[in-house]
């Protein structure tokens, strides 16, 4: 309880659609739980909602991430650009790859690298790859980051785990992608609780990863026992164990018809919070839906000063808040990793890292609970102006 004595305002609740537990029944009354007819099923319509040309499903976006740098097949050791200002997991996918992050900085506006940063970064190595991140649902452009690299974007791979709902140019991110990794957590857009997906373009890269989702296995278990199927299979390179369950498919299923709906309240939610804060002293609203920007609106990230102590002030207020991202050269392995030198070149992040804070941002969030938002916020900032 909060000191008012009203119950807190969550950060976030997943949404779920009421079509789940149906769905999770029937599964479980089927017989087969585990990858099969329900996650072909899942991908279909995932990849017709994206208009790409595959969708692989498997257990994460971590696990999508390294499955697509594997699938890159770059020499040991490679050198991939990343943001700093970004979740622990693409940096492990890297690490896990047997490659080397290399920190990008950010613009402070976009939250995001630009092409001034990545080319920054690109000129102290000779990079192999690059992962790129839509920054609270913000989609980057793809084709100027790769130019801007000296890569071919056939060697980026998009970290699109606050992706779905987001488009560029009237282009949903995923559409027309190398490869683009969704996330599938319990806080996201179209949240199952946990679970990923690998949009791509390339039909190679798609056979990769859909092998080295199961091991590498030539046959995955559902090929394997259908009538008239073998038990015998290769393993034509080394994979991990990363697929997507028919149980988890079957939510998937059901919150994907969802989705537009929960976008569109949203969106609302957002137009709600852009119009109380827009003249608050000492507040930078998020990135904006300009230049043919759809935004996803996964996050709204404000930039505040004295960040901690607002945010320990809207707690007692009874409204929780979160931290979108601790910039990843601030960790201890990553810095015992990548040196004091590399961690120091993302000056930009180590600043602006200081002042985001994510405000409560879901379908769910009522009218008075936004209204709590609004005021405990205006309230920490106004006894600072």
């Amino acid at each position: 309880m909060s000191s008012a004595g009203q119950s807190t305002v969550p950060f976030t609740i997943p949404s779920v659609s009421g079509e789940v537990s149906d769905a999770v029944v029937k599964v479980l009354d089927s017989g087969w739980i585990t990858t099969g007819p329900q996650t072909a099923a899942f991908e279909q319509e995932f990849a017709d909602y994206l208009g790409a040309a595959h969708v692989v499903a498997v257990a994460s976006c971590t696990t999508a991430l390294e499955l697509c740098l594997r699938g890159l097949e770059l020499p040991p050791g490679s050198a991939v650009l990343t943001p700093s200002l970004t979740f622990c997991g693409a940096i492990n996918a890297i690490l896990h790859a047997g490659h080397r992050p290399v920190l990008v900085d950010i613009d402070e506006d976009t939250l995001v690298p630009s092409p001034e940063t990545v080319a920054a970064a690109a000129a102290r190595v000779r990079p192999a790859a690059m992962i790129v991140q839509n920054q609270g649902g913000y989609p980057v452009d793809v084709a100027a980051l790769a130019e801007a690299a000296g890569l071919d974007r056939t060697r980026v791979v998009e970290d699109a785990a606050h992706g779905p709902g987001a488009a560029r140019g009237g282009k949903p991110v995923g559409a027309e992608s190398f490869a683009a990794c969704f996330s599938f957590y319990a806080t996201k857009n179209m949240p199952i609780g946990e679970g990923g997906a690998i949009a791509t373009s390339d039909e190679g890269l798609q056979e990769k990863v859909r092998a080295m989702r199961l091991h590498g296995m030539s046959k995955d278990s559902w090929k394997r026992y259908l009538p008239g199927g073998s038990w015998r299979y290769d393993v034509k390179q080394v994979g991990l164990k990363a697929n997507m369950t028919d149980v988890q498919a079957s939510i998937g299923r059901a919150q994907l018809a969802a989705l537009p709906e929960w976008q569109r309240r949203r969106a609302e939610i957002v137009a709600a919070y852009d119009e109380a804060f827009r003249d608050l002293p000492g507040l930078t609203l998020p990135q904006r839906n300009l230049g043919g920007i759809q935004h996803a609106w996964h996050l709204y990230q404000v930039r505040v000063p004295d960040r901690d102590a607002i945010s320990a002030e809207l707690e007692a207020a009874g409204v929780s808040t979160s931290v979108h991202f601790i910039p990843a050269n601030q960790m201890t392995s990553y810095r015992d990793i990548l040196g004091a030198d590399e961690c120091a070149r993302v000056p930009v992040t180590d600043r602006v890292g200081e002042e985001l804070l994510s405000l409560p941002l879901y379908p769910g969030l009522t009218p008075d609970g936004q209204d709590r938002v609004i005021a405990a916020l205006t309230e920490a900032l106004r006894t600072r102006s």
